[in-house]
């Protein structure tokens, strides 16, 4: 029995393109797992998202907070450099007093909410010590950064930046 040419190329061409494929499926599948996306939680009807720790997760959360109405981010400073604060607890008030977030701990130096347009109260504590903003949320398509600094020895749960 004699197989023809043009059958062996196709044969070996179709044996290629599934293994390219397959490498290409096994790579998609390393990038997808590389990056973790930290999970939408809610409080008091008040989406957030927490996290930032590892240089992919906190380029992910740089990338997607001018989509969040309002950025908290949460730094330990000596003078000279900065470490990254994870582990703070959040609370935010309204003008009226209203709590909208409510004692929410970071999981990361970066907690991005979806805040309503208004004016806000936001207290920090990370170590028990406090720090608190008066923060305008401005109106759809806006995003306002809030950063919290503590001095060095303020808190143990820091990662250098």
């Amino acid at each position: 029995m004699t197989s023809c040419p043009t059958s062996r190329r196709h044969a070996s061409r179709t044996i290629s393109m599934l293994f390219a494929g397959a490498v290409l499926s096994v790579a998609s599948i390393g990038v997808q797992a590389a990056v973790y996306n930290p999970p939408i939680q809610v409080s008091h009807g008040i989406e957030f998202m927490s996290g930032g720790i590892g240089s992919d997760e906190a380029e992910l959360m740089r990338t997607v907070e001018a989509r969040w109405p309002a950025v908290f981010e949460f730094v330990v400073k000596d003078g000279r450099s900065a470490a990254f604060a994870a582990g703070v607890v959040l609370t935010v008030r309204d003008t009226q007093g209203n709590t909208v977030l409510d004692g929410v701990r970071s999981s990361g130096p970066y907690l991005l909410a979806r805040l309503d347009p208004g004016r806000y109260t936001a207290e920090a504590v990370l170590a028990g010590q406090k720090i608190q903003r008066e923060i305008s949320v401005g109106g759809p398509g806006t995003s306002i950064k809030s950063v919290f600094e503590w001095p060095q020895g303020a808190g143990t749960a820091s990662t250098r930046s």
